[in-house]
């Protein structure tokens, strides 16, 4: 039996200023541990995109009410899925009640184990 290896795990930040919008902050966190990676490997192996698993955890104060399956159309590769957690933050404007919705996101990548030799 083969076991998948993760080989790459970048981690992300992203907000949403105004609006509230869970799913925006959670994307941007996304996009910002992406802008972080450069993978040569395929390149390298002649390994198809296809044979990555792309697992993204995304935390915010209310993951119900990001929309994991839109997430999922965004990444650029691999077999993707998406689950949102607990976490992230909400910072409240005492003056006006504005809320930003601050979210945060460990983008992991596996690998069928690859042999030596």
């Amino acid at each position: 039996m083969s076991v998948d290896q993760r080989f790459i795990i970048e981690m992300g930040m992203g907000n949403d200023l105004y609006g509230q919008d869970y799913t925006k902050a959670a994307r941007r966190a996304i996009e910002d541990a992406l802008r972080h990676s450069s993978i040569p490997l395929f390149e390298a192996t002649g390994l198809s995109h296809d044979a990555m698993r792309v697992v993204v955890t995304v935390g915010v104060q209310d993951p119900s009410a990001v929309d994991c399956a839109a997430l999922v159309d965004g990444l650029p590769r691999g077999r993707a899925t998406v689950h949102a957690v607990k976490g992230g933050l909400n910072v409240t404007n005492p003056d006006n009640g504005n809320v930003i919705v601050i979210a945060s996101a460990a983008v992991e990548a596996f690998l069928p184990k690859q042999h030596k030799g």
